[in-house]
């Protein structure tokens, strides 16, 4: 799977929005098909590109006493070294700019007085929005644990040269 795979699921999400708002009338079809197609973009950047291009994977789950639960998965320091960072561009860019573009279409549909493609947006944009907030808590994780790693690994460094500057004396 390419780096443009998302991206022409997002945008394929978007141009059918777009166009059968302009020459549909059925409003029924462009909300499913388009809905349809936002979350499968959804689940692709979520659960495939978001894992490939930037190494990363979220998910939320709901524990016995009702309380939400976020869950984070990153590649290790090797792998994410091999992460080509124009991919990673292009990930982070079409994740926010889809969140822009929605919204743009949902002041339009506001200024046109559409409620109904009101509803088709806010889907749209809601699907993208969880990703947003999925992968910017994964990234801030990810960030953490490698801090973290990376200051066991100077204090292991320094005490075992410690160690070895007094046992050789």
């Amino acid at each position: 799977m390419g780096p443009f795979l998302g991206s022409w699921i997002r945008a394929s999400a978007l141009a059918f929005y777009i166009l059968s708002a302009l020459f549909a009338d059925s409003f029924v079809i462009i909300f499913v098909i388009t809905v349809v197609l936002a979350a499968l973009d959804f689940w692709v950047v979520k659960n495939v590109s978001g894992r490939i291009l930037v190494g990363l994977r979220w998910w939320n789950e709901i524990n016995d006493q009702g309380e939400s639960i976020w869950r984070f998965e990153c590649l290790d320091q090797e792998s994410l070294a091999r992460i080509n960072q124009n991919d990673s561009w292009l990930f982070w860019w079409t994740l926010y700019l889809n969140a822009v573009a929605w919204t743009i279409l949902g002041i339009l549909s506001l200024i046109r007085f559409r409620a109904d493609y009101i509803l088709v947006v806010g889907v749209c944009l809601s699907l993208g929005i969880a990703n947003i907030i999925g992968f910017t808590k994964c990234r801030k994780d990810a960030k953490k644990k490698i801090q973290a790693f990376a200051s066991r690994t100077i204090a292991s460094r320094v005490s075992s040269t410690i160690q070895s500057a007094f046992s050789v004396v």
